[in-house]
């Protein structure tokens, strides 16, 4: 078993208003969808146990950029999103958050049932990675939250979360099965080959160097665990600033959609009728979707698809949002049937904004982006969990939007 890697977070006690937690279910399952028909549903697990990838799809789908309630939130809004549509997709979540953590010894074994696998192991897996980082790991941190992902092929991730009570903290724990090599004498044992029933299964003779790798995991020594995976450390201010954002890359974005006209990228023309600040947080979905690993060091640049629901670094537009997901619902809709020019087009708006990186100089306008961001908020349906956004009583001139 490998711990793929953690995030400290500053613990937030907030709520996810109705209305966004709707759109994050759809918003999560387009994304969800595309990235298994264009990279198959090993590329789902592996980027959920990538913490910097899931804070960043957390921030796309509008949660605050930096707090330990995109864990349960996004978590909860796959969960009800993906599971009416597992067998197509291959994916099943379960546990969450509280008491429902504990559910998901059952549900394993449920979906054991249908699907062939071994339901046993999965459980053994499922408490096992909890007994690590919360008791083997002496951090301080209490588990409150534990979501086991299962691929129908056996292949699984966890993210769980826990909360430090001494200083208001939470941290969360990724964990892949696709490392389980990284402990063993025989890698990916009951990992990887073709399907032929149950994949995981570490009780076989041939398994038992995983078993030993998986028990020497809870004698180890914390410090020595810890260099062992990546680790994302959210600051606590809650605003959005210029130090936590790659410029070169928001900027890029930035000029693509609002700078230019998508006629003049042969590659968009099929998302010609989309407005500029659809295409922005189209963009901004796009690199979730399409992104390298390394594109995911500055999280908070992905606020900027949505917003946030405490208005930082602006309002979640609706309008955007829901327009946002009809484009990426209907790009994945026309692939099912084979037609897939309006997901490469949607993939075109990625690869356009990197390309433009290279050569790309930002100014000093981020805060007043960020200032032009919120005064136009209410022409995009913006809301908040203290309300909708309101025109400004005047409203300013000469800002410019642009970040070069």
């Amino acid at each position: 078993m490998k711990r793929s890697g953690s995030a400290d977070l500053p613990l937030h006690y907030g709520y996810v208003p109705q209305w966004l937690a709707e759109r994050m279910a759809k918003l999560g399952l387009a994304i969800t969808e595309s990235i298994a028909t264009e990279y198959g549903q090993q590329e789902i697990l592996r980027r959920l146990s990538d913490p910097f990838w899931f804070q960043s799809f957390g921030a796309v789908m509008g949660m605050d950029w930096h707090s330990s309630g995109i864990t349960t939130s996004v978590m909860g809004a796959l969960k009800r999103a993906i599971n009416p549509h597992s067998k197509e997709l291959g994916i099943y979540i379960t546990g969450g958050k509280g008491k429902h953590s504990k559910q998901a010894p059952a549900e394993l074994l449920k979906i054991a049932g249908t699907t062939g696998l071994n339901g046993d192991e999965l459980v053994r897996c499922s408490k096992l990675s909890a007994k690590v980082d919360n008791t083997a790991v002496q951090d301080g941190f209490q588990l409150y939250t534990h979501n086991f992902i299962v691929g129908s092929n056996g292949e699984w991730t966890v993210v769980q979360q826990g909360m430090h009570p001494g200083n208001k903290t939470a941290r969360r724990y990724h964990w892949h099965s696709a490392g389980l090599a990284s402990f063993v004498e025989e890698p990916h044992t009951g990992v990887c080959g073709i399907n032929i029933g149950p994949m995981l299964n570490l009780t076989a003779a041939e398994a038992k160097p995983s078993r030993q790798g998986m028990l020497q995991l809870t004698i180890e020594k914390p410090e020595l665990m810890m260099q062992e995976f990546q680790q994302l450390i959210m600051p606590n201010h809650h605003d959005v600033r210029a130090e936590d954002v790659d410029l070169k890359r928001l900027g890029s974005i930035l000029w693509m959609a609002h700078e230019n006209n998508l006629q003049n990228f042969e590659e968009l023309l099929l998302l010609q009728g989309v407005g500029p600040r659809t295409v922005q947080s189209l963009a901004l979905v796009s690199e979730v979707i399409h992104g390298t690993p390394s594109r995911f060091k500055d999280p908070a640049r992905f606020s900027f698809a949505h917003g946030g629901k405490d208005g930082h670094p602006f309002p979640v537009p609706i309008n955007v949002y829901d327009e946002t997901i009809s484009t990426l619902q209907t790009a994945v809709n026309k692939a099912k049937l084979g037609n897939s020019d309006k997901q490469q087009a949607l993939k075109a708006l990625h690869t356009i904004a990197a390309r433009a990186e290279k050569d790309f100089v930002p100014n000093n306008n981020f805060n007043q982006l960020i200032e032009k961001e919120r005064e136009d908020s209410w022409k995009y349906g913006g809301k908040t969990v203290f309300g909708d956004a309101k025109p400004p009583k005047s409203v300013k001139k000469g800002v410019q939007l642009r970040l070069f």
